[in-house]
């Protein structure tokens, strides 16, 4: 049994973190880490685990009672930790925040998109966890990385949830404003196109060129819908080969011959794609 512990335990990632950790037959949750709500119940907060967790939040830190360590902070926390504190030799850590997800030479974290990097994240100590507009772009690229496609400039428009804004209320996560609305944000500047750019030169060292991707807020509270756009000559059936190879053996991706919808992922652990080609566009 792998036990675990949590830090940063009130946030919608982490209440989705806890979901899948109760039910994984392998794992037992040690603590879960929140200041601001220690003493009261994961209940109180997470409500859609009563009857499920009766756990209670602590400020406490048992790091030699655990395997492994999640961090659900905010960015920037998770390495002012790692830098403060004595972190037991042996203890795996998964982080959920961006601060270790770009490859340094100051830091062993592993980029764990299983897809691409499953060999090693299952032997790392230390592993980053990518971020969500990251991990759908990238499982719609990395197929044609791997074939080395990817030599124009990639086209991208993907539009997410409110939840991928935390849970913390803002202007733009209210529901009067959210509610029947859209809106563009960090055009061509989103901070997940470098984590994205790093996975498709890993498999096509070569590439070297744009990801012009426009990221949009939904009305909906869960999910990503992502549309890609790159030119290539190699016939459509070839490429839907090529996909199907590449995720014959990763059980959460999908290759599906007609068009998707939202309502087919939110709430599990799945990427659907669907490929359509127009002339020279894929």
């Amino acid at each position: 049994m792998i036990k675990a512990g949590i830090i940063g335990g009130a946030g919608y990632t982490a209440g989705e973190l806890i979901r899948l950790l109760i039910n994984h037959p392998e794992t037992e949750i040690v603590f879960i880490n929140s200041t601001s709500n220690a003493g009261n119940k994961i209940t109180d907060v997470h409500e859609g685990l009563y009857g499920e967790c009766d756990l209670a939040f602590t400020d406490e830190l048992p790091l030699e009672d655990i395997d492994v360590l999640f961090f659900c902070t905010a960015h920037g926390d998770t390495k002012k930790f790692m830098e403060s504190h004595n972190i037991p030799e042996e203890l795996k850590i998964i982080d959920l925040s961006m601060d270790y997800r770009i490859a340094s030479p100051d830091h062993d974290f592993i980029y764990g998109l299983p897809e691409l990097n499953r060999r090693a994240t299952c032997t790392a100590k230390h592993v980053a966890n990518p971020g969500c507009f990251a991990t759908c772009i990238q499982l719609g690229l990395l197929p044609l990385a791997k074939h080395l496609m990817l030599n124009e400039d990639v086209m991208v428009n993907a539009i997410t949830g409110s939840t991928g804004a935390g849970v913390k209320p803002g202007a733009t996560s209210h529901f009067s404003w959210r509610n029947n609305n859209m809106s563009v944000y960090k055009a061509f500047e989103h901070q997940h196109v470098p984590e994205i750019k790093q996975s498709l030169k890993q498999l096509q060292n070569s590439f070297d060129a744009e990801i012009d991707f426009i990221p949009y807020r939904g009305d909906f509270p869960r999910g990503i819908f992502a549309t890609l756009v790159v030119k290539t000559k190699v016939a459509l059936e070839e490429i839907v080969r090529m996909y199907e190879e590449y995720y014959a053996k990763d059980s959460f991706v999908h290759i599906v011959d007609k068009n998707i919808d939202l309502k087919q992922v939110v709430n599990t652990n799945k990427c659907l794609i669907h490929l359509e080609k127009h002339g020279d566009k894929l």
